[in-house]
């Protein structure tokens, strides 16, 4: 974990694409996408259905290594409004574990803005904790600190010749745009025109290793 300060707070920024705060005991994700295999399958497209596993399994291991008192997922948490109910049984004992031993929140999403059953967790549209607003989705106009997801951002970079994406944060005075957390999700540029719209000009791609924070400028 490597130090971040945003929106009058500390963070710790974490290599797998999470955030956590100390002063919470709170791990922070975006866009877990589960049960987009099964949904493609639905389609006749067929790919390997452990997604949500090795996304569920990724997170426990987080939560254990942070010892997270508090879990905030922000947005996007499945890939469709039926995917909970689509968990295969290993998958779903693995979320209902963390619900269950967490203060767990998911902030809604576009793609599971309506859900049945979240196996546990409160839900909410957004919230605002301790000054910093939580939400799916940037809002361009936003003027308090805010965290949200949706976009997927990726920094692509040439080196020795070779075009190389990693997944990264999208920082500005004000917003900062997680990447997503899912073991199955795309993403978007860094200087994709969506992200500078709600961004700014002067935002920086900031990429978590396990001992340091390197920071890009967007417009570069």
């Amino acid at each position: 974990m490597v130090p971040l300060s945003f929106g009058g707070h500390e963070w710790r920024a974490l290599a797998q694409g999470a955030l956590f705060w100390p002063a919470r005991r709170a791990l922070l994700v975006a866009d877990l996408h589960l049960e987009k295999a099964s949904w493609f399958a639905r389609g006749g497209q067929m790919l390997p259905p452990y997604d949500s596993i090795r996304t569920l399994a990724d997170l426990t291991a987080l939560v254990t290594a942070t010892a997270a008192e508090e879990v905030w997922c922000l947005g996007d948490s499945f890939h469709d409004i039926e995917g909970c109910d689509r968990l295969p049984p290993q998958a779903r004992d693995l979320l209902t574990a963390l619900t269950g031993t967490t203060r767990w929140t998911w902030i809604t999403g576009n793609h599971d803005r309506v859900l049945v059953d979240r196996c546990g967790g409160a839900v909410c549209d957004e919230a605002e904790v301790d000054g910093v607003i939580l939400r799916h989705e940037a809002i361009a106009s936003e003027t308090r600190p805010e965290l949200s997801g949706h976009f997927h951002p990726k920094l692509r970079v040439r080196v020795r010749g070779k075009l190389v994406a990693r997944r990264c944060f999208v920082a500005s005075t004000r917003k900062l745009i997680f990447p997503a957390f899912g073991s199955l999700t795309g993403g978007l540029d860094v200087t994709h025109p969506e992200i500078v719209r709600v961004t700014g000009a002067r935002a920086e791609a900031l990429v978590a290793l396990d001992d340091r924070l390197l920071r890009f400028p967007v417009a570069a």
